[in-house]
C-alpha cells in the first residue's frame, strides 16, 4: 500500500464460459485494512473512453474504488492530502481487467485510455456532485513528470477536456493546500 493506495488482483473464478471477477467484498477489503464505507458505495459510474483519452488528475472528498472492466489503460495518482509523510508523491500503474486500485480521498486519480475504447469502473463512497469540494491539476504539467503512453495535445478536446487541459499545475495547486492546512 503507497500512501493508503492499495492495487490489488481481484479474485477470480473461469470455466469455459468465461470469467467471474469479484470486484468488491466488504470482508475481503477489511481484511486488507481497507476504511470500507459503512452504508456501502453511494454511486458506482462506467466510463467509456477512447484510445489516448486522459480523464483526469480529479482529487475529490470521497474515497474511489476504481478499475477497468475492458480494455486497458495508464493510471496515475498523487497525494493531494499535505499532512501525509508522502504529499506530492506520484505514483503509476498499468490497469487491466482483473486489478482494482482503492484511492482515499484527496488523492488525485486520473487514467489515460490505452484501448478503444477503455471502461473504467468508479465506486463513490459520496455522491458525486459539480459542488463537491476536491481540486484538480493538469495532467499535462511538465514538472509531474508524468509519461504518458499516447502523445496528447492541449487543444485536442478528443484527448483531453478543457477543464482538464486548463487545471492549474502541481505546483500552484501545492502552495494552496499546503495554505489551507496551515490556516486550519
Amino acid at each position: 500500500m503507497i500512501f493508503g493506495l492499495n492495487l490489488s488482483e481481484q479474485t477470480t473464478g473461469t470455466d469455459s464460459r468465461g470469467v467471474v471477477r469479484e470486484y468488491f467484498r466488504r470482508s475481503s477489503c477489511q481484511e486488507d485494512g481497507l476504511i470500507v464505507p459503512e452504508a456501502g458505495w453511494a454511486q458506482i459510474n462506467v466510463t467509456e473512453s477512447n484510445y489516448g483519452a486522459i480523464r483526469g488528475l480529479h482529487a475529490e472528498a470521497t474515497d474511489k474504488l476504481v478499475g477497468i472492466i475492458s480494455g486497458e489503460a495508464y493510471g496515475v495518482w498523487i497525494d493531494g492530502r499535505p499532512g501525509s509523510a508522502t504529499f506530492g508523491n506520484v505514483v503509476t500503474a498499468q490497469l487491466r481487467p482483473g486489478l482494482k486500485v482503492f484511492v482515499p480521498s484527496g488523492v488525485l486519480n486520473g487514467f489515460q485510455s490505452l484501448a478503444d475504447p477503455s471502461q473504467y469502473l468508479y465506486c463513490f463512497s459520496a455522491e458525486w456532485s459539480r459542488d463537491m469540494e476536491g481540486f484538480s491539476v493538469n495532467p499535462l504539467d511538465e514538472e509531474l513528470g508524468i509519461r504518458w503512453p499516447v502523445s496528447i495535445s492541449h487543444e485536442n478536446r478528443d484527448q483531453i477536456s478543457e477543464k482538464d487541459a486548463t487545471s492549474p499545475t502541481w505546483e500552484s495547486t501545492r502552495r494552496i493546500l499546503l495554505n489551507r492546512s496551515a490556516s486550519s
